[in-house]
């Protein structure tokens, strides 16, 4: 076990470090948030129902679905999660706040009153301190169910140790999979222990008759935990130039190139911000304030999902390439540069044991079958953004599955080796076709276009540091890496389980674009 913490330990230090931190602050937001709320809905009873109702409705949202709607706004980060966690953490701290306040000794309000204290200051003084360690209570919950929601920081680009297991399912790599699910556990049920310590001796100090300064103890030091806690997970790296990490390996490959070539030859430092899905990274590249200046797309992608174009609408003489480019630049001001050389179109796929079966070559091959098949892909192919998604395909060549599955991304080859569904969507240079042993159907009608790697590049940052040769260096890698190439790097990558700056850094080498 010491051996399987140890192979994954910087990712993990790293992962605990950023989840730690946003579960702290949120906490910290909750209470102060929430313990207001609570003391509203003791003192007033009319406003109980609506206030209690309405930290209810939150809780009932799906975490992912709430973190999505709060990215519209606030955009990908870790921002985006704290408020979500915030909100989630809401329910146990307002709930327990006002039931401590209720279950304070009738006698002692009662004393306290006798006394000629006033209401706020009876409230203050004698009734919250002596609810406080039920209050805790919902503190102490709210923690151990933020530790848990945050593993969705992962999908909006909050990073964590949903980061950790997103990449271990992608790779099949049961070692870190295990490994950061171990130390989310740990972590939890420490705290859970840490804080079940405080509030026993809360309760004590409370059955003695006040002694406010020790009820306060336990939060001095939370807040000194996360005090100590900021310098390993507040992500907030400096650097010249961001890019958000896609969440598979090929544009993570590229970035990391980029990245190498981009300092080795300006001096620029890169910072590679946590994982992203395309979609979003995009809308971060061209908000109004932009959280990073690069990403890695595709020029198929850029027409198609990212201004909502088809093919058809290209003029009679231009390339997909030189229109994407141009209309990029009017609407968002952002530019593709020199394209890699290895075109990652959509594919569509079967298990080679069913293209034997049926004698598919084809995608035509699957008209006669497709009703006996359940199709199955990404999230994101089965969006409404894009021309080249599943309905489109679907109604171009006339095929109806049995049944369509949505899954993660992470999940789609184990979904398919598992006979969850026979046909899929895949990426041409995708190592893990080779490792599913899935045979790549042709696209006998051409329905899908070219999906040339690139990146794109806010003009702006292009124009900003010409001088230090910005451009030039993003363009060294045009025309060096073949689609062959890297399905190769890929592979290992995804199924050798090699690292992913290993691999970029030994192609560059031999590419004799950077110095071994």
């Amino acid at each position: 076990m010491g051996q399987l913490i140890t192979d994954t330990l910087p990712m993990l230090m790293e992962g605990s470090g950023e989840t730690l931190v946003m579960t702290f602050v949120s906490a910290l937001f909750a209470y102060l948030i929430g313990v207001p709320l609570g003391l509203l809905a003791y003192l007033y009873p009319k406003a109980r129902a609506v206030i209690l109702r309405v930290v209810d409705l939150l809780q009932t949202i799906p975490s992912l679905a709430l973190l999505g709607i709060i990215m519209v706004f606030l955009g990908a980060g870790k921002a985006t999660v704290i408020l979500g966690i915030t909100l989630y953490s809401l329910l146990p701290i307002v709930r327990n706040t006002c039931l401590g306040l209720q279950q304070v000794d009738p006698g002692v309000k009662e004393a306290a009153r006798g006394m000629g204290m006033s209401k706020p200051y009876r409230v203050v003084m004698v009734e919250l301190p002596l609810a406080f360690p039920t209050m805790f209570t919902g503190i102490r919950i709210a923690v151990v169910n933020a530790i848990g929601t945050a593993v969705f920081a992962a999908f909006v680009g909050g990073g964590g140790l949903g980061s950790v297991i997103t990449r271990g399912i992608r790779l099949k790599d049961m070692k870190t999979i295990l490994s950061a699910t171990l130390v989310l556990m740990v972590v939890a049920a420490a705290l859970d222990v840490l804080m079940g310590v405080f509030e026993k001796r809360m309760r004590s100090a409370a059955s003695r008759g006040g002694g406010r300064k020790k009820l306060l103890a336990p939060l001095a030091l939370l807040l000194a935990a996360f005090v100590l806690l900021v310098p390993f997970g507040t992500g907030g790296e400096k650097g010249d130039l961001y890019v958000y990490d896609l969440n598979y390996s090929e544009p993570q490959l590229l970035t990391r190139m980029v990245k190498m070539l981009v300092e080795d030859r300006t001096g620029l430092r890169v910072v590679i911000k946590d994982e992203m899905t395309a979609v979003n990274a995009f809308n971060e590249l061209t908000a109004a304030q932009p959280s990073c200046d690069f990403i890695v797309s595709y020029d198929g992608t850029l027409l198609t999902t990212y201004l909502h174009q088809d093919t058809t609408d290209i003029p009679a003489g231009e390339t997909l390439y030189d229109y994407a480019n141009q209309q990029a630049m009017e609407r968002y001001g952002v530019r593709m540069l020199g394209k890699f050389g290895l075109d990652n179109t959509y594919a569509i796929a079967v298990p080679e044991a069913l293209a034997r079966q049926y004698g598919l070559n084809t995608v035509s091959d699957l008209v006669p079958i497709a009703g006996q098949l359940a199709f199955g892909a990404e999230h994101d192919f089965f969006t409404a953004e894009g021309s080249m998604k599943y309905n489109p395909f679907v109604a171009y060549y006339g095929l109806k599955f049995k049944d369509a599955v949505s899954v993660d991304i992470s999940l789609k080859y184990n979904a398919i080796e598992n006979g969850s569904f026979q046909v899929t969507e895949v990426y041409t240079t995708d190592g893990l076709n080779i490792k599913a042993g899935l045979k790549i159907l042709e696209d006998d009608k051409h329905f899908f276009p070219e999906y040339n790697g690139t990146l794109l590049v806010r003009q702006e940052v292009l124009d900003e540091y010409a001088d230090r040769g910005l451009e030039q260096a993003m363009n060294l890698l045009e025309g060096r890496i073949s689609s062959e190439q890297m399905a190769q790097m890929t592979y290992q990558v995804d199924v050798e389980g090699r690292d992913v700056n290993e691999v970029a850094r030994n192609f560059l080498v031999e590419q004799g674009l950077l110095a071994a």
